[in-house]
């Protein structure tokens, strides 16, 4: 019986950006006794998948080379085609939103298969796009809010001052209207372009980063933050978000570096009220996935979506991710 085939985009070798990226015809994956098998209909890109490529890289001499091959991507929707054994929860013909695996990817490709424990159902009036754009990037907001700036998303709760830089990519824009749930004070910064967007997405102040006052970080209405939710990728000193933070102020780096992690090190040991901590988010289960596409489907949350491509168009999409050009999410639809 031959063996079926798909579409793909992948990369075959060690070729680092969009040029690595190669049109390929591969076998639908089969699902294992706790996976779906989905057609995928919509998938967005992270930061994190093109860093996944540059480890491969790093760890190029310790690979299976006759393995080299790797479709990235792990945000996925679209439609279950297959269940495996031990499946209880879905079944061919439900539409969902799911994680692909994080060390194998496989979303950049007309089928890909999923953890039933990473896959959530998508209710009527939630598009496979704006589904396909929280995964990775919504999780890692409601995480850095909840989990580690003490952030409760009620409009009950006290009020809060947070920060949130390079708000108008994947993860800023979420945790800008997140923070607004949970009845903060937001400070947005961005390019002066995206400054009316978030607004629009409930941000109180907005800072232009290409200016003295948005590098300084300083509120212009004088409030120190009680959180920083750090998006941008490029390292900011200790000392300007210190300035900026108010008595028990945390600094929650989405992109912790060696000099971020020797932060956190120091102020661990030397118990300082004000704390640095490093976020890498490693998805586990579909609990909070659920409450956001919830969001979604009752208008509190909004995913921007800043482009479309097929995947034959893959590599451009690709190249404007990695650009940092991109505001809201990139989505591909195989």
């Amino acid at each position: 019986m031959a063996r079926r085939l798909m579409r793909a985009l992948a990369y075959d070798g060690y070729v680092n950006g969009a040029i690595g990226l190669k049109h390929v015809e591969v076998g639908i994956p089969s699902p294992r006794k706790d996976e779906v098998l989905i057609n995928i209909e919509a998938v967005s890109l992270n930061p994190v998948d093109w860093n996944a490529h540059k480890l491969r890289i790093l760890l190029r001499p310790f690979l299976d080379r006759k393995n080299s091959a790797s479709i990235p991507c792990t945000d996925v929707a679209g439609e279950v085609v297959e269940i495996g054994s031990q499946v209880k929860n879905f079944k061919p013909g439900d539409v969902v939103v799911a994680i692909l695996s994080t060390y194998t990817g496989g979303g950049l490709s007309q089928y890909g298969v999923a953890k039933e424990s990473l896959t959530v159902s998508r209710p009527i009036g939630v598009s496979a796009a704006e589904a396909a754009g929280l995964p990775i990037a919504g999780l890692t907001a409601h995480m850095a809010l909840t989990q580690f700036a003490g952030l409760r998303l009620r409009k009950s709760e006290p009020h809060k001052n947070v920060l949130v830089t390079n708000a108008s990519r994947g993860v800023g824009l979420y945790a800008v209207q997140l923070a607004k749930l949970g009845n903060a004070h937001v400070t947005a910064t961005c390019g002066a372009r995206n400054a009316v967007l978030l607004k629009s997405m409930g941000a109180d102040e907005v800072l232009d980063y290409k200016t003295a006052e948005g590098a300084s970080l300083k509120s212009p209405s004088g409030r120190k933050y009680d959180a920083v939710i750090h998006c941008a990728p490029t390292p900011v000193s200790w000392s300007v978000f210190e300035e900026n933070l108010g008595e028990n102020g945390v600094v929650v780096d989405l992109t912790p570096g060696p000099t971020a992690m020797w932060t956190y090190a120091v102020k661990k040991l030397t118990r300082s009220k004000k704390k640095l901590l490093p976020l890498i988010m490693i998805p586990k289960d579909d609990e909070c996935l659920k409450y956001l596409v919830g969001l979604v489907k009752e208008g509190k949350l909004k995913t921007v979506i800043d482009s479309k491509y097929g995947l034959s168009e893959g590599e451009e999409a690709w190249s404007k991710g990695v650009s940092g050009h991109a505001t809201g999410k990139i989505i591909i639809e195989p």
